[in-house]
C-alpha cells in the first residue's frame, strides 16, 4: 500500500510541476548559497526524482534535470574547503555519484530497491549530519 501511495503522489507531482513548469529540484536559476537549506532541498526533491514510477511521463527529463542540479550542487559546494571537509557533504557526495550513475547508465530504468534503501539511508545521515552542524 505504500508503494502504491507513493507513486500515486509522484505521479501527482510531475502533473503539478508540467502543469505549472515549476523544476523538480528547485529554482531554474540554481542554488541558494546557503549549503544547508540547498542540500535539504535537493535531497527533498531527489527523493521525488527516485519515487517516481518507471511510467511516469517526464521521467527522462526529470532524470536528466536531476543529473544536471547534482552536478551544479557538486561543482559548487566541492570549491569551499569549509564545507567539503564536512561529514555531511562526503555522504551527501557518495549518494549524489550512486543515483548520477544509475540514471547516465540506464536511464529508461527505475532505480532499483537496494539502491533506494542505500541513498534513503545515506539522505538520514546527511539530514542528521546537518542537525549538529557537521
Amino acid at each position: 500500500m505504500k508503494s502504491f501511495l507513493s507513486r500515486v503522489f509522484a505521479l501527482m507531482l510531475v502533473a503539478v510541476i508540467s502543469l505549472t513548469g515549476c523544476s523538480a529540484i528547485g529554482p531554474s536559476d540554481g542554488l541558494t548559497g546557503n549549503y544547508a537549506e540547498d542540500t535539504i532541498a535537493m535531497i527533498d526533491s531527489l527523493r521525488t526524482s527516485i519515487a517516481l514510477p518507471k511510467d511516469a511521463p517526464n521521467k527522462i527529463e526529470l532524470q536528466n534535470e536531476a543529473k544536471q542540479k547534482i552536478n551544479d550542487f557538486a561543482s559548487r559546494y566541492r570549491r569551499d574547503s569549509d564545507i567539503a571537509n564536512l561529514s555531511s557533504f562526503a555522504t551527501m557526495r557518495t549518494a549524489l555519484n550512486a543515483l548520477a550513475g544509475h540514471y547516465s547508465s540506464y536511464p529508461n530504468r527505475p532505480v532499483p530497491e537496494k539502491l533506494q534503501i542505500r541513498l534513503e539511508q545515506e539522505f538520514k545521515q546527511v539530514e542528521a549530519a546537518l542537525r549538529r552542524g557537521a
